[in-house]
């Protein structure tokens, strides 16, 4: 895996043998604070909501959304389903806390120090559940608020983007929960229908990608 730096200052991983990054050179943390923050986690009305990430990779997601729960001190649950983890030596190199977080160091690399396979309090307002496993074969049990949807793209991935899997998915939302993600592909809307989600298309970040999807269930 290669560093590279994205055009708002952070940080991505390119991964040579995908031909793929783990977010938009455009600018990865632009990216997930408004298709995960913005449009997903500000758009929910639940009060303490669960979510879940499926690909917790850099952990980007889920330290901007432990950032979002202090800052208002709404209570979150969030699990976060990965068969990958990245190395220690890979997560300080993109060195996150220093473009966003300053004085929650210790926070990012708590997320990828937690245990796997239980909760672990990480504040009194976040609350963390890593999960190491392969998301296509994962029995869900729980029952969630949003789940942001951040595997790489269909074509370098497309056992993650099986309509099997979005039905799934539609089933362990509670209702009025949604699902987004950045890939707006006329396939993928379709998948998200099939499964009975709502789906809008949504203006995609600043400088970035032109639309994404966010999906809800009624």
């Amino acid at each position: 895996m290669e560093l590279e730096k994205t055009a708002d200052g952070s940080y991505t991983l390119y991964v040579p043998e995908l031909d793929e990054h783990y977010h938009s050179v455009k600018g990865a943390l632009t990216e997930s604070q408004h298709i995960f923050i913005d449009m997903g986690l500000k758009h929910s009305a639940v009060t303490e909501p669960r979510i879940l990430e499926i690909g917790l990779g850099t952990g980007l997601n889920c330290f901007l959304t432990f950032l979002a729960a202090e800052g208002s001190g709404r209570k979150i649950h969030y699990t976060g389903i990965e068969r990958y983890p990245l190395s220690e030596d890979t997560l300080r190199k993109l060195d996150y806390p220093s473009v966003i977080g300053q004085g929650h160091e210790e926070d990012y690399y708590a997320i990828h120090q937690a245990s796997w396979e239980t909760d672990v309090k990480l504040s009194p307002w976040f609350t963390l559940h890593k999960i190491k496993g392969d998301f296509t074969i994962y029995p869900f049990k729980e029952k969630y608020d949003i789940i942001y949807f951040d595997a790489f793209a269909p074509e370098k991935q497309p056992e993650m983007w099986d309509q099997s899997l979005f039905n799934m998915l539609y089933e362990v939302l509670n209702e009025g929960g949604i699902l987004t993600t950045y890939c707006a592909k006329g396939v993928v809307r379709r998948m998200l229908q099939t499964a009975r989600f709502m789906v809008e298309r949504l203006p995609g970040p600043p400088g970035g990608k032109r639309e994404i999807l966010r999906a809800t269930r009624f």
